[in-house]
């Protein structure tokens, strides 16, 4: 395991940008940050995209999210996909610092950081964990919040099919009671700031229903914050 990520922070740290080849530069030079990571207005409780002057997308006003907020460093597309890719299935973990820096740099992101008093990655199965060889949301959670990070208060109880190929509501479905909070720990959430921290929002499918569970402990509030928000979901 060490091998794979001592790698994956070697590969992800080139001397030129992995987007449009200059060089030398930080893995994704501040061009193409500026092009593909520009300032974008988004939904405060789920982070789509949404035109300017407007605080909540319809699905959120319909259906009353379990996240108090929810925040993204940039939409899922061309470059990110691919670096994503890169991040979670080649082992290059060094990406995360890449990831966390992007999102670091919003307020947003830094106050519900500062105010939680637990950040939570997604947690992986077992399973799926020792088929990765790390948690890329443990990785990229660390580097956000090195001293609030929590990697065994939430835990996976039941594998789940990917999600991927999965529509709105079968997403839904297949996370349900997938997650729960460690018995031993449970009575301590209450009261408490909690952000959840993931690679990929989609549907917020799986963030809703581990928010879900931190409401039910009796955590005050539940934040999300996110590297990559699809926009077509």
């Amino acid at each position: 395991m060490w091998a794979r990520l001592l790698k994956g922070m070697a590969r992800a740290a080139p001397a030129r940008c992995e987007v449009c080849h200059a060089w030398p530069a930080q893995p994704v030079c501040p061009a193409c940050e500026a092009r593909f990571a520009g300032p974008c207005h988004r939904c405060r409780t789920c982070a789509a995209a949404l035109p300017d002057g407007i605080d909540q997308c319809g699905r959120c006003l319909r259906t009353q999210p379990a996240l108090d907020a929810c925040h993204a460093a940039v939409s899922y597309g061309y470059p990110w996909s691919g670096l994503v890719a890169r991040f979670k299935f080649a082992g290059e973990a060094g990406w995360a610092h890449a990831f966390a820096d992007l999102l670091a740099r919003d307020l947003a992101v830094r106050h519900d950081l500062q105010a939680a008093h637990s950040v939570v990655p997604m947690p992986l199965s077992p399973q799926r964990l020792a088929q990765r060889g790390f948690n890329q949301a443990h990785e990229l959670a660390r580097r956000l919040a090195p001293a609030k990070v929590d990697p065994r208060l939430a835990l996976r109880v039941r594998d789940t099919e990917s999600q991927a190929d999965l529509h709105h509501d079968a997403r839904l479905a297949n996370v349900r009671r997938a997650f729960a909070i460690d018995p031993a720990r449970a009575a301590s959430v209450r009261g408490q700031a909690v952000v959840l921290v993931d690679d990929v929002m989609t549907t917020g499918a799986s963030l809703g229903a581990l928010a879900q569970v931190f409401r039910e402990a009796g955590a005050a509030s539940v934040a999300a914050v996110v590297f990559a928000r699809t926009e077509d979901s």
